[in-house]
């Protein structure tokens, strides 16, 4: 109900959690899991007139079911804001301060320790559960590091370009191409991205999901080369790494 990113798994369960406060008997029926929980004022909210866990709450009775990184995704859409010079803005539906500090108030709960972890890395500013699997995957290799909300400026200073992941310091930017990339609309738009970026001197690279059902040597890979041209040394010579046969390409023989 809150639209949160949840593993398949969990999507297509055959039942609905059901939880009531304690001391009311416990819901039992065909299709429904019940549960007994201690709620504070905080922990209930109403969406459509039924009352539901908040976001808060919600997250925390997941921690269990989730792995670190699916935690991390779901962190990332709660707290996600954009407040760039340009553009739409974009206001977090929980503040990471406050939702950490929500965190810390319930350290008994079940998948703390995991949850705890995943904190540690979530970031304000990713869009997509894939954008955030971008940042862990940069963030476990030995890549510079890369942040959202980066505006990619003109000599004026003026932002221009908000790419999904920067790094200013080697100017190389990464865009994850989802399935809405697919339209010709969003096409003409991302042309327009491409130019501009390019022409302002930064170097892109453009994830799609071949490239993570690849593996994650064929992401670091991209990166790395692109990182190369802006100037990054690569001491571990990531860039490198061979990509023959990982990479669709076609080649025109007549």
């Amino acid at each position: 109900m809150h639209g949160l990113y949840l593993p398949r798994r969990l999507e297509e369960l055959p039942a609905i959690d059901v939880a009531t406060p304690m001391g009311v008997r416990q819901p039992r029926r065909r299709g429904i899991y019940g549960h007994l929980l201690s709620l504070g004022p905080d922990d209930v909210v109403h969406i459509a007139g039924v009352p539901v866990t908040s976001l808060q709450r919600t997250l925390l009775d997941i921690a269990a079911k989730l792995s670190i990184d699916e935690l991390v995704a779901v962190g990332d859409q709660i707290v996600c804001a954009h407040h760039r010079s340009f553009g739409r803005q974009t206001w977090p539906k929980v503040q990471l301060d406050v939702l950490k500090l929500y965190i810390t108030r319930h350290s008994g709960a079940r998948g703390m320790s995991r949850l705890k972890a995943a904190m540690e890395l979530v970031r304000v500013g990713a869009d997509s559960p894939r954008e955030t699997m971008l940042r862990l995957i940069i963030a476990r290799s030995a890549l510079p590091n890369f942040e959202h909300n980066v505006e990619i400026r003109d000599a004026a200073g003026r932002g221009m370009v908000g790419p999904d992941l920067g790094c200013e310091e080697y100017k190389t930017c990464i865009e994850y191409d989802g399935k809405h990339h697919f339209t010709s609309e969003q096409q003409m738009k991302d042309h327009d991205r491409d130019f501009v970026t390019k022409s302002l001197g930064w170097h892109q690279v453009l994830i799609n999901n071949d490239d993570f059902r690849s593996g994650e040597l064929v992401v670091v890979t991209k990166i790395a080369r692109m990182l190369k041209l802006g100037g990054w040394p690569d001491p571990q010579n990531l860039a490198g790494s061979s990509l023959e046969g990982r990479l669709t390409t076609r080649r025109d023989f007549g």
